[in-house]
């Protein structure tokens, strides 16, 4: 046992060297007989007394430790001789209670199944080391991922709580997790202090805690210790291909790998500057590491994105997308993200239905519990090819893994808006602009749904406060069927201007056309769409919006050219 000298802490950990409140240097057992005889009217002899203490008002991303110890006068006179011994003998029966309590009680032995990793606080003065907090979680959340029986909530859905002062307990609820990761990280110079504690929630009791003092290129090899640590305090029984997956090295170069870490912390703001500058970090590491399968991977993702916002057209950034996704699965056929964003370039750019299908289910064969492939899974194949209850279970399932993924929960509503179920797409797109009302693809796909169940005033509401031209269809639409023409038309021309100098999806154009009855209009778009390999397009099948054209010989000319079921 290990006890810090300025708070009183105790310690069971022998590794532990460092305080994990204050930051003072662990003493070997109580520091004194004294100090411990101030402790004795206050300690619990019970099997509890190890129970973490939760303390009035604690609310903090990485929850400190504090137990209020009330020092007691002690008679003068008396034999500390005595009084040591007692002092001992009390030390052994604590010690002995906690190991009844650790390893036999009920609530504290049993294994957990679920894990949420979250942003770890990043101590340093220098703000720019802000890739190195974001990107340590981030890493540990792909590596947990790998394990079957662990849910593990993604990236996606703990980023929400960064910077937020957020009682663990109410976090744990809203995620559906056993157990909490929480850290920090000090950086100065070359030098990192890494500190990680893992809290069981059932029972609100810090399982593990480790305070790493290391040079930066030490990085690699540290994610992986914390991770393995991890896996043992959750008292996982790994298969010997379970461990070599949370252990495997997907570079060499720490180099390379911090330059990862910082394209990731660039494209998960997703702002156009962002992400380019992302793709000249991940390429960055390639050049370090041009067998990093993972960056390959990252590249890939980047570009693919890009015409969805849109921030670039397919023609420019799909190729490089594709050929960028094949370099990584020539390094790593068994990488179920890359075998996902296959599917996701075969669904959106080359039309080829078959490959996307089968990439979607080969990636979850190699991680069945990854949440965003059954999103791509659904979104961008099953719900096009008007699967519809099939594309719904892949959602709910995604939603099950990733509760509060707000692009999860956007797109959700969409499915369900495409399969003609307004209601609940109006439901759905409530609860993720609820979520976070700035979240613009919520706000967009509530528009949408607004409109689809014929709630346009709704739909304007929102949609008129914006200045995002993002949103200049869903107000266009609305527009058109509530009479006001002009209005309606003002837009379509302010974005046939912008056409002349930008890539326009002009999907949307049509979509606008339609609703004005301009069937001409529309098809001269859709056409456009066609040349253009315009992300959306594939969405003529089940498209409501485009029901006024349905009827046109040219329209089913273009959903066979698309190479979609009749």
């Amino acid at each position: 046992m290990k006890r810090c000298p300025e708070c009183m802490r105790d310690y069971y950990d022998d590794t532990m060297l460092y305080c994990l409140d204050d930051g003072s240097a662990l003493l070997e057992g109580p520091a004194t007989a004294e100090r411990l005889i101030d402790m004795l009217p206050t300690v619990e002899m019970t099997s509890g007394s190890s129970r973490r203490p939760s303390l009035p008002g604690e609310k903090t991303a990485f929850l400190p430790y504090g137990v209020g110890y009330q020092s007691q006068e002690v008679r003068r006179g008396l034999d500390k001789r005595i009084l040591a011994g007692a002092a001992l003998a009390l030390a052994v029966f604590a010690f002995a209670g906690f190991l009844v309590y650790r390893y036999l009680s009920p609530d504290g032995s049993g294994p957990i199944n679920s894990i949420a990793v979250l942003p770890f606080q990043n101590n340093s003065s220098d703000a720019d080391t802000d890739y190195l907090s974001d990107g340590l979680s981030e890493s540990l959340i792909f590596r947990l991922s790998q394990l079957p029986g662990l849910k593990v909530s993604p990236t996606s859905s703990v980023i929400r709580y960064k910077g937020k002062d957020t009682d663990l307990a109410s976090i744990a609820k809203e995620l559906g997790v056993e157990s909490v990761m929480t850290g920090r990280v000090v950086s100065r110079g070359d030098n990192l202090n890494i500190t990680v504690e893992l809290v069981d929630i059932r029972n609100n009791r810090s399982l593990w805690g480790q305070q790493y003092e290391r040079k930066m290129s030490d990085l690699l090899t540290t994610q992986r210790q914390i991770t393995e640590a991890i896996t043992q305090n959750l008292q996982l029984k790994l298969a010997g291909n379970e461990t070599k997956a949370i252990t495997k090295r997907y570079t060499d170069s720490n180099e390379a790998y911090q330059l990862y870490l910082k394209g990731r912390f660039h494209f998960a703001r997703r702002t156009e500057e962002d992400i380019l500058r992302s793709i000249d970090l991940f390429r960055q590491a390639i050049a370090l590491d041009p067998a990093f399968a993972l960056a390959y991977v990252a590249v890939a993702e980047s570009y693919a994105v890009m015409p969805s916002y849109p921030y670039m057209s397919p023609k420019e950034a799909m190729p490089q997308a594709k050929s960028a996704i094949v370099k990584a699965l020539e390094i790593d056929p068994e990488l179920p993200e890359a075998h996902t964003l296959s599917g996701v370039i075969a669904a959106t750019y080359d039309w080829d239905w078959d490959k996307a299908e089968l990439e979607f289910k080969r990636s979850l064969e190699l991680d069945p519990n990854l949440a965003i492939t059954h999103y791509r899974y659904a979104w961008v194949f099953l719900s096009p090819m008007g699967r519809h209850e099939e594309a719904i279970a892949e959602m709910k399932k995604a939603m099950e893994l990733e509760p509060v993924s707000l692009i999860q929960g956007a797109n959700f509503a969409a499915v369900y808006m495409y399969a003609r179920q307004f209601d609940l797409a109006v439901e759905q797109a409530k609860r993720t602009y609820e979520l976070d009302p700035t979240f613009i693809t919520g706000k967009s796909w509530l528009c949408h749904s607004y409109n689809a169940r014929g709630n346009y005033a709704e739909s304007l509401e929102i949609a008129e406060k914006q200045t995002d031209f993002r949103l200049g269809v869903q107000l266009s639409v609305a527009y058109a069927k509530t009479g006001r023409r002009d209005a309606a038309m003002d837009l379509i021309n302010r974005l046939k201007e912008l056409e002349k100098s930008t890539y326009v999806v002009n999907y949307w154009l049509a979509v606008s056309y339609a609703a004005l009855g301009e069937k001409d209009e529309a098809f001269l778009e859709l056409e456009k769409s066609y040349q253009a390999r315009d992300w959306f397009l594939p969405r003529i099948k089940t498209d409501p919006f485009l029901d006024p054209l349905r009827d046109d010989p040219r329209f089913k000319d273009l959903v066979r050219r698309t190479g979609l079921p009749e």
